[in-house]
């Protein structure tokens, strides 16, 4: 098997990811997974879709992650994961659909508009 590569987004952060087959070891930006992401919750976000297919020891993962926070950055790790293993094997797609990592979430944050102090917000007003 050669190299796949898939990229995944989500906010501000883009991940683009290079599988191989190996033992299972996830370096992101030349960093071990458990050094670049502390938080156990935020690992396991990351392994969901390797996890629900059973084949976190078959893919060795090598990442290039920008952009966002640690949430963005691993769920759009999760994304380009999950499409790199659909890109192997396409019978995996509708699992990896039903558990809902193939959808690009496209939640952004929303521009700041001149004449108010945030997105949505406006200046107080009285009519006094």
């Amino acid at each position: 098997m050669e190299m796949i590569n898939a990229l995944g987004r989500r906010k501000a952060a883009v991940a683009r990811v290079y599988l191989t087959e190996g033992t299972g070891k996830i370096t992101i930006n030349k960093r071990d997974l458990n050094e670049y992401f502390p938080s156990e919750l935020v690992q396991f976000v990351v392994k969901q879709p390797l996890n629900l297919l059973d084949v976190a020891e078959k893919y060795d993962i090598k990442v290039n992650l920008y952009g966002g926070g640690f949430t963005g950055q691993s769920q759009a790790l999760r994304l380009a994961i999950a499409r790199a293993l659909v890109k192997i094997n396409a019978e995996d797609k509708k699992a990896l659909r039903a558990a809902g990592f193939i959808t690009r979430d496209s939640r952004i944050v929303e521009r700041k508009k001149p004449g108010q102090p945030k997105a949505r917000r406006r200046f107080q007003f009285s009519k006094r």
